[in-house]
């Protein structure tokens, strides 16, 4: 493994900062102009004003905010005249995957011997793991673009796509869990369904648009089904959303995407997610209506989530017996068998006046002094009475176990320990890295 360089380091970190951070202020704008236009969809009403009504508008709504009132109409199919000032919603989209993907290359591909693989869960080169992880982004849009086109179709379309697409989901997350490290097959599961929905927006909402708008001034008529195409992608959009978020955020949560049944574990929580977004979805249309809010769906997205909680809560660690402390041998002078009450004198005296053999110690093995470094700067705050973020280390076993977050957390992030609480020094980071960087021996 190629050790990196102190300025390069440096300079990633740079990029690494800049470009989650022009991902998140993009995709709060996405997102939140995503679920703007989801609720005002499913917020419409018939217009009242015969005049709005002679122009086309097919819905308004009305709505006060920031001091102002406002009066957002939806055409059916498109206005008679064409405004020159049309505004278009897919910057967004385009700069909040040409970020992510930015920075999952910087983090992940960049470094994939260290974030993307781990040897213990399958062992692969790191240009093979890079490639099958572009492979998992380009895969899964082809297959759920193919199954938006071929099953799409028919009264009961939507909910054949859907289940298919959480079939092939599962699969996906099943897959991706049993070749990379669990904190990257968790945030590939989530890339692969984001560059999904940019890819709608960029291969289907916008040219359908377009489309529309070309036949307007051409003076042609409009063929509803680009509409019909676009709205069914920007359906599948917003309940991506959520289980999309939980999968990025799911780095900083080691006892999710390192359990033994990581892939469920991910499955679940998405699936928790899109069941809390069916409630907001179905909500805007019942306050319409008049009627009750679809509890059902959030109360069934809670317990799912309520459900892998105690699944995955620690279990107590068993009481184990003090043991007792060990003898030290001692060299026994060896004295001259005697008799009578003489020799018993002597052989007590030579036993009184014994003293422990000097043994020279023996050199630490490099698995030992990693579990000094580790007992001493890390395992007050990850063990069984305190597992921060579900981490244990207060077992030879469990250093193992955990030795590629040791390395990404102390070593390469060096995000570890917490603001360096326990002082862990330049010597003792680097000691770790060659540990791992040697294959983790025990």
């Amino acid at each position: 493994m190629m050790e990196m360089s102190p300025l390069l380091g440096y300079a990633l970190d740079w990029a690494n900062l800049l470009l989650k951070w022009a991902h998140v202020i993009v995709a709060v704008a996405w997102i939140g102009s995503s679920f703007y236009f989801v609720m005002l969809d499913n917020s419409l009403t018939p217009p009242t004003d015969p005049a709005l009504r002679d122009k086309g508008v097919g819905g308004e709504l009305w709505a006060v905010h920031g001091g102002g009132f406002y009066n957002p109409q939806k055409y059916l199919g498109a206005p008679k005249n064409l405004p020159s000032n049309l505004h278009w919603f897919y910057w967004e989209s385009y700069s909040t995957w040409l970020t992510g993907f930015a920075l999952f290359t910087v983090v992940y591909l960049f470094n994939a011997g260290t974030f993307l693989i781990d040897k213990s869960v399958y062992d692969w080169s790191p240009g093979v793991a890079v490639g099958a992880a572009l492979g998992f982004l380009a895969g899964f849009w082809i297959v759920y673009d193919l199954v938006c086109r071929t099953l799409g179709k028919g009264p009961k379309g939507d909910e054949v796509v859907g289940m298919v697409l959480f079939a092939v989901v599962v699969f996906a997350a099943w897959l991706a869990c049993q070749l990379f490290a669990g904190r990257a097959a968790f945030l590939l599961v989530g890339a692969m369904m984001a560059t999904s929905m940019s890819a709608n927006v960029f291969f289907w909402i916008i040219p359908g648009q377009r489309k529309v708008i070309a036949s307007m001034k051409a003076g042609q008529p409009v063929d509803p089904v680009h509409g019909q195409r676009g709205k069914q992608r920007s359906v599948h959009n917003t309940y991506f959303t959520l289980p999309v978020l939980f999968a990025m955020l799911s780095n900083h949560y080691s006892w999710a995407y390192s359990h033994p049944q990581n892939w469920l574990v991910l499955v679940l929580i998405m699936l928790a997610g899109a069941l809390i977004r069916q409630f907001f979805v179905a909500r805007h249309k019942t306050e319409v209506a008049g009627v009750a809010a679809p509890w059902h769906w959030a109360v069934a997205g809670v317990v799912v989530l309520l459900g892998v909680a105690v699944w995955l809560a620690p279990k107590p660690a068993p009481v184990v017996p003090a043991a007792t402390p060990a003898v030290p041998a001692v060299a026994v002078a060896a004295a001259p068998a005697a008799s009578g009450a003489s020799a018993s004198g002597d052989a007590a005296s030579s036993a009184a006046q014994a003293v422990p053999a000097a043994v020279p110690a023996a050199p630490l093995s490099q698995f030992q002094q990693v579990q000094a470094i580790v007992a001493q700067r890390c395992v007050m705050c990850h063990s069984a009475a305190l597992a921060n973020k579900g981490v244990m280390l207060h077992t030879p076993e469990l250093v193992s176990q955990h030795a590629q977050q040791i390395y990404q957390q102390a070593v390469v992030l060096k995000a570890m320990p917490l603001n360096n609480a326990t002082q862990i020094t330049d010597a003792e980071r680097a000691e770790l890295g060659k540990w791992y960087q040697a294959g983790a021996p025990k």
